[in-house]
């Protein structure tokens, strides 16, 4: 995968009359490249529109934002990591905070999906992040190490090159406030160094990407972007506009 990577989480925003339309300016402005990565995970209603605008795209990965952590069943209103698939998704996010702390999603059941999503050929976006009181009483890394640890617990050495891991810090997301680059370099060289005592190898662990996420947007994207071990970002807002998405993943 590419670096930068440029990640769109839409979030519960742009049903599928929306999405054509953004895709439609974000195509005309956006060529292709190949000197990055561009991932769009639209809400699950909007997954196959998404798909099919994306059709002759191949340089644009298309996500979803959630996977149940059972492989099929009677879970109304749920999604499998199979179906996922078969719907042209070849990414899924694990774990976002919103899904741990709104809907009180687990450590367990992050590594239920993280292995269920590699089992069905998709590359799991693993999302650590600290609450501001977990920040304020200086447990961070204790809390991001946890959640990255139970959530990679189910992966195996010779897997760890097909993951991705994102520092989402809770008291940014959403809230106009970011980590700054020195804040987002520190954590992820935290991460990076379990990343290799996890796979056994710092070859390994160097090659898999690291993204930032919270509250970024076009005017602090190419700072944080610049700051040592952030390999792209992971962006909720600033993605649903398809002009500025175009300009920040060109950043």
């Amino acid at each position: 995968m590419k670096r930068p990577v440029f990640a769109a989480n839409w979030k519960m925003n742009h049903g599928p009359t929306e999405a054509r339309a953004f895709l439609r300016t974000f195509l005309s402005r956006y060529k292709k490249r190949t000197d990055r990565t561009v991932i769009i995970i639209p809400p699950a209603i909007s997954v196959t529109t998404v798909a099919a605008g994306l059709a002759r795209r191949t340089d644009i990965l298309l996500g979803v934002q959630n996977i149940h952590s059972q492989p099929k069943g009677a879970f109304t209103g749920e999604a499998s990591a199979a179906m996922a698939f078969d719907a042209g998704a070849r990414i899924a996010l694990i774990g976002h905070s919103e899904r741990r702390h709104v809907f009180g999603e687990t450590d367990a059941a992050t590594a239920l999906k993280c292995r269920l999503a590699l089992d069905n050929d998709l590359a799991p976006i693993v999302c650590v992040g600290e609450t501001i009181d977990q920040r304020n009483a200086g447990s961070t890394e204790e809390t991001i190490l946890r959640q990255l640890r139970a959530a990679l617990a189910p992966v195996s050495a010779d897997e760890f090159s097909r993951i991705l891991v994102a520092y989402e810090p809770v008291w940014a997301i959403g809230t106009g406030r970011n980590a700054t680059p020195d804040d987002a370099a520190k954590e992820h060289a935290v991460l990076r160094a379990e990343l290799g005592i996890r796979c056994g190898s710092t070859k390994v662990a160097a090659g898999i990407p690291i993204l930032y996420g919270g509250s970024v947007n076009a005017s602090n994207a190419a700072g944080l972007l610049a700051a040592s071990g952030v390999d792209g970002l992971l962006v909720g807002g600033a993605s649903l506009d398809a002009t500025t998405w175009s300009d920040l993943v060109s950043t």
